[in-house]
């Protein structure tokens, strides 16, 4: 049994070092991180940390979205007995130094974001940007440090040999965690070593009954949307997946048909995050077949398939199944409770959604369902070496070896138990006959009535759910001389009728439990903290001034907020006689928004509201009340693009191998043998290489794959014209039967054969890209033409500005190309050409410095191809 986190780190990381612990977005592709790696960063940061001069019991701030490098630095911070601060990625800077002066910080580890602000604001503190974390320049291992062991005796742990012994045990502090403070003083929670071990323990236990079956589907993949920097996103992020030899992706992304692309390209296994999210994604799915017209087949189907046996269930739903990939089994769902209906949505498809409940206070975990013995509804039983009780009110009380030592305040340090020891959690809560535990919600959300019955919102909040025209509902309690009366905060779809919904939920519930007062919220999405949670609080304040008369809650638009955040420009919006935002401010003309910025704004919504627009629907946008107007009623008509992930794989390879041999070169020697310059530029170069070229015909394909090496040529991904591709393969409906044969055999050939993928000219691309970097990751190069279209004159067209975007996020080498000479043959009508009178041009590969400007990378590679 470990005595540490750092023991139980070494221990668990040393066992797999060449398989997959971590993988990250870089951009557009894939970075990945083994087991190995991490250990030796980690250790290789006691270094970095020993150089700064801080020891067992320093306090060091980590702020920064979630990497494998945020996981180093933590159990870099654990082996050394330093105390770690997490920060959300999202925190003010304002609110992440009161912190740390708080703890009196000796030291900040920060993403490059954070950096610049904290240097500036840090004063004496030392800063270390956490991007440029690295294993240090010797590998650590058995053979090559020192073999040394804790002073309490735990075993051979491999410490670097410039770093002194620690004695670290269950007692010392590993984590303080603020979780409020935004407007008052900062109050973090204090968590040892042995609080979030009494956790893992019990887990870890259960988990090793199952471990004989894991190698059947090894390795477990976990796709992890919490942060990192909250400890329930710790627990799935950093300290149960290595018990399975797990391997965790770490993304960003919320959008709905990113997380589902992840998951199906990935492999992934089970989803990690937020009940919003898995609400997203149900609602996705309902969306895509209501625009099918397949809703009501869907619906129908599902009411057949209650009751009915999970393969049976797996069999109904297997086009949704899908959509997921083969291996996907199961969500895990914590930070908020899950409602009765999204949960019984995922469990009727056949997936396992497994709730968790707990605290920071209780380091996170204090009840979990088991993923194969679920309690419906509940949010499963009480952990082994902890106790639960229910308080004559109903609030959850909790006791244990889990529960935090503290809160660090500013005048000290703070107990958060009573007198015999039990932590009030503020929840309140029922048990029934099995042990299962049910959320009702938070102490201070209950209403009480003037009759002095008690409303849980929860209820209220699930049978408003059951409606179809609720996107999403919070229920607040208003005054009324002492007691309160709930009231709805309804987002609806489709401008649905507020009081005929409330009706219908209404008779669900018990007569003292009805809603006689509702309210729309004027916002495609209610305020929310990191973790997804509405904002209650500013919910209920918006609420009670409607009720009193006064004039509604300011509400900037969503729109102007990331307009103004992507530009950099404050008050850039026209507002009209009433001071408000006018609507119809055009996005190019009255706000100045280049195709770059339109870029960033689509991606920046999408993100923040969990929808997917519709890029068709959205290059058709012209004014910020259309944008709004897409947010609150997203859908409508979307060009769908397809990306074959089998091209990239045997046995496609081998007949484009073929193919390109048998085929193509011919057919390129034959219409004008090209001369090929520069290609001593490419000596050493084994790619992946981001191609570009100038556009003059169909054929300039065939001449740049002729011109690259045969180790570059035949890989090889061609990005083409999206809508051109998309048509051949959905033809439309009234195309005959034979012309739909002929086009769809076309579509198979371009993209078995020539690699092809779609480039859509005019919306739609941010797919593309991804793809090009999924491509890249498989070690394929990448062929753009960065025009868009041919040229009518021999002359280059203008790059288009996402070629810069797609540079910089692909972050690798950039070949600039030039063909000469088929723009005067296409123009005399001629289709071939004498040897030589066709000329290709290749430049030198060019590396751009990571967070370049977009637009200046355009510019530059438009110059290096016409420099050519």
């Amino acid at each position: 049994m470990a005595e540490s986190l750092a023991e139980f780190f070494l221990a668990q990381f040393r066992q797999r070092p060449k398989e997959r612990a971590y993988g990250q977005r870089l951009g557009y592709r894939m970075e990945w991180f083994t087991y190995g790696q991490v250990r030796e960063m980690a250790l290789g940061f006691c270094g970095e940390l020993h150089a700064h001069g801080i020891g067992k019991g320093d306090r060091v701030v980590l702020w920064g979205g979630n990497s494998a490098r945020w996981v180093a630095a933590f159990f870099g911070c654990a082996i050394c007995g330093a105390i770690v601060v997490p920060m959300d990625d999202g925190a003010s800077s304002d609110f992440a130094q009161r912190v740390s002066k708080q703890v009196e910080a000796k030291l900040w580890v920060c993403s490059r974001k954070h950096a610049t602000e904290t240097l500036a604001n840090a004063g004496k503190v030392s800063v270390v940007v956490l991007e440029e974390i690295k294993a240090p320049a010797c590998s650590i291992s058995s053979e090559q440090a020192l073999s040394r062991r804790m002073r309490q005796g735990r075993g051979n742990l491999d410490l670097p040999v410039a770093f002194p012994d620690v004695a670290i045990g269950r007692n010392d502090t590993l984590q303080i965690v603020f979780t409020s403070g935004t407007t008052a003083e900062p109050k973090g929670v204090v968590l040892t070593h042995g609080n979030v071990l009494a956790n893992i323990e019990p887990l870890e236990r259960e988990m090793r009954r199952y471990l004989k079956y894991e190698r059947w589907v090894h390795p477990v993949r976990f796709l992890n949307l919490l942060p990192l920097s909250h400890v329930f996103g710790q627990f799935l992020g950093m300290f149960l997946p290595p018990i399975l030899g797990g391997t965790v992706i770490l993304q960003e992304e919320m959008k709905p048909s990113e997380i589902m692309s992840t998951i199906r390209r990935e492999r992934v296994s089970v989803l990690v995050s937020m009940p919003k999210v898995l609400q997203s994604l149900k609602q996705k799915i309902e969306r895509d077949l209501s625009d099918e017209g397949r809703l009501e087949d869907f619906q129908r189907r599902f009411r057949e398939s209650d009751g009915k046996h999970f393969l049976h269930r797996w069999w109904i739903f297997r086009a949704i199944r899908r959509q997921f990939g083969w291996k996907f089994w199961a969500f895990i769902s914590g930070g908020a409770s899950l409602d009765h209906e999204t949960e019984e949505f995922w469990d009727r498809l056949g997936y396992a959604a497994i709730q968790g409940y707990g605290l920071t206070e209780t380091t996170s975990l204090i009840t979990v369902n088991h993923p194969f013995k679920l309690g419906k509804g509940s949010i499963g039983k009480v952990l082994p070496g902890r106790n639960l009780k229910l308080a004559e009110d109903g609030e959850i009380l909790v006791r244990g070896a889990g529960v935090a030592t503290g809160y660090w305040e500013g005048d000290g340090l703070h107990r958060v138990v009573d007198e015999e020891g039990w932590y009030h959690t503020g929840d309140v809560g029922e048990l029934d006959a099995a042990g299962n535990v049910y959320f009702k919600g938070r102490k201070k959300d209950v209403i009480v009535t003037p009759a002095g019955l008690n409303i849980y919102p929860e209820d209220l909040e699930a049978a408003l759910r059951t409606q179809p025209e609720v996107k999403d509902c919070v229920v607040v309690g208003i005054d009324r001389g002492g007691n309160a009366e709930p009231c709805a905060v309804l987002i609806l779809r489709d401008h649905a009728d507020a009081k005929g919904v409330v009706e219908r939920a209404n008779q669900k519930l018990a007569d003292f439990q009805r809603m006689h007062m509702w309210l729309p919220w004027p916002q495609p999405d209610f305020p929310r903290t990191h973790t997804q949670k509405p904002k209650r609080n500013l919910i209920a304040e918006f609420a009670a001034k409607q009720f009193r008369g006064g004039a509604d809650v300011a509400q900037q638009s969503p729109v102007r907020q990331l307009i103004e955040q992507i530009t950099g420009r404050r008050g850039l919006m026209p507002t009209n006689e009433s001071g408000d935002a006018d609507l119809d401010s055009d996005l190019n003309r009255d706000l100045g928004l280049s195709s770059l910025d339109r870029v960033e704004l689509i991606s920046a919504l999408e993100d923040r509201y969990h929808v997917d627009l519709g890029e068709t629907s959205f290059g058709a946008a012209r004014t910020v009340g259309d944008l709004e107007r897409m947010l609150s009623e997203p859908g409508g008509a979307r060009v769908e693009y397809h990306y074959p992930d089998w091209v990239l794989k045997w046995p496609a390879t081998w007949l484009r191998w073929l193919a390109q041999y048998l085929l193509m070169r011919p057919a390129v020697f034959l219409l004008g043998w090209p001369r090929i310059e520069g290609r001593e530029n490419l000596r050493g170069v084994s790619g992946p290489l981001l191609v570009i070229c100038n556009h003059i015909g169909d054929v300039d394909p065939g001449f740049v794959q002729t011109a690259l090496p045969a180790r570059i040529r035949n890989r090889l991904a061609i990005a083409t014209g999206g809508e051109a591709l998309e048509k051949l393969r959905s033809p439309a409906a009234d195309r005959s039967w034979f012309g739909k044969i002929y086009d769809r055999t076309q579509w198979v050939l371009g993209v078995s054969l020539l690699n092809l993928f779609p480039l859509p000219r005019e919306a739609g691309f941010r797919q593309s890209f991804a793809y090009a970097g999924h491509a890249s990751d498989l070690g394929y190069s990448v062929l753009v033409f960065p025009e868009g279209r041919h040229t009518t004159d021999g002359k280059m067209n203008p790059f288009r500005p996402g070629i810069g975007l797609l540079a910089n996020n692909l972050g690798i080498p950039v070949l600039p190309m030039r063909i000469h000479g088929l723009f005067e043959l296409k123009e005399a009508g001629k289709k071939f050409a004498a040897p030589g009178k066709i000329r290709v041009r290749i430049g030198k590969p060019i590396v751009f410095p990571a967070d370049s400007d977009p637009a200046q990378v355009a510019r530059d590679l438009q110059n290096a191809v016409g420099s050519l």
